[in-house]
Parts: C-alpha cells; sequence; structure tokens
C-alpha cells in the first residue's frame, strides 16, 4: 500500500495537536500588556512544544518522502507515535501552568523520551519492510543524533526531581539539535 493516507491522516492529526495547544492559551482578563507577564512561562513552553510538533512532522515528511511502502505493522507503528504525540498538548498546559513543579516537567519529558523512541520504532518498522538496499537504511546510519536525544531526555527526567527549569533547558537543548530537518534523509530523497 501508498504512503498517501498514513501522510494525510498523520498531517491531520498533527494540526489538531497544535491547534489544542493554541487553544489552551488563556486570554488575560486585563486589557493591558501588564497582565501578559504572568503568561509568559505558558507562551514559552507553548513555543517549545509547537516547535517539537514542527520537529516531529517535518521529520515525519522526510520518512516517508523515501518510504516506497506501507503495510500493517507501519501503521500501528505510526499510531503509537501518533499517540505519544497527542498527550503534548496535556503535558504542555500543566508544565506551563507549574514549570517549577517536579511532576509537570518529569511528565513532559516522560512524554518527549516516549515520543522519540516512537519515531525509532516506526522508523525501524519501515526499514524492516523494505529491502536491504533501501535508501533509508543507509540514511541513518548509526543515529548518533537520536542516541543523544534520548540520553538528554533521561537527564533531564533525573534532573526534573531536583532542578526543573535544568530540565526544561535538556528539553530545549534536544529541540535546538532537531531544530534543522535530518540531512541525512534529504540527501538520499
Amino acid at each position: 500500500m501508498k504512503t498517501n493516507r498514513l501522510e494525510a491522516f498523520s498531517d491531520g492529526v498533527l494540526a489538531i495537536i497544535i491547534t489544542i495547544m493554541v487553544l489552551e492559551l488563556k486570554v488575560p482578563e486585563e486589557p493591558d500588556f501588564h497582565s501578559l507577564i504572568p503568561k509568559i512561562p505558558v507562551f514559552l513552553n507553548y513555543l517549545i512544544s509547537f516547535i517539537y510538533i514542527g520537529i516531529y512532522w517535518n521529520n515525519h515528511h522526510h520518512l516517508f518522502q523515501i518510504t516506497e511502502k506501507v503495510n500493517g505493522k507501519i501503521l500501528w507503528a505510526n499510531l503509537h507515535l501518533l499517540f505519544w504525540l497527542s498527550l503534548i498538548p496535556f503535558t504542555t498546559s500543566w508544565m506551563g501552568e507549574n514549570y517549577q513543579a517536579s511532576a509537570p516537567v518529569t511528565l513532559y519529558g516522560i512524554v518527549l523520551l516516549m515520543s522519540a523512541i516512537a519515531y525509532f520504532i516506526l522508523q525501524n518498522t519501515i526499514v524492516v519492510h523494505h529491502e536491504t538496499d533501501f535508501t533509508l537504511r543507509k540514511a541513518i546510519g548509526k543515529g548518533i543524533k537520536g542516541k543523544i536525544s534520548v540520553l538528554i531526555y533521561i537527564v533531564g527526567i533525573a534532573l526534573s526531581f531536583y532542578i526543573s527549569w535544568m530540565a526544561i533547558l535538556c528539553y530545549v537543548i534536544v529541540a535546538l539539535i532537531w531544530f534543522l530537518p535530518d540531512k541525512r534523509i534529504e540527501k538520499n530523497i
């Protein structure tokens, strides 16, 4: 089966995720700029999460530009990824309102970690479904960025129990690492 329906469905889910996140941004009751100051942490967390969704959308797009065919396992692996990404609006809202508390920052990190693992599973499921000379197999190589990201997420989650702002910094660092699309795949399209 071709990838068109999977891509269209995934694009729709990601658009809904972004919509839900923006709807969580509550307008201040007072009509002055000063009333926006307490909303800065919520907005910054929204921005980080928006960037994360954008990173996943971008890399998902590149992944399926190179994927030639899909099967049931790939469909389920894709749904697994979308499940974890769909939790980002909830954790974004909770952490935005409670960025100094351990539990929201920890859960946000866990959702980001599980999203990364789900993407890795999706990518590997695609590789297994294709021939040994499949371009993606060569393009992903050792996946150093992915392994470093997982390590930084784990460090961030551990730090979230002690110093929440350091954990958030870890999550921002991973976003910065992935901000530019993965050129390994782009070169092989």
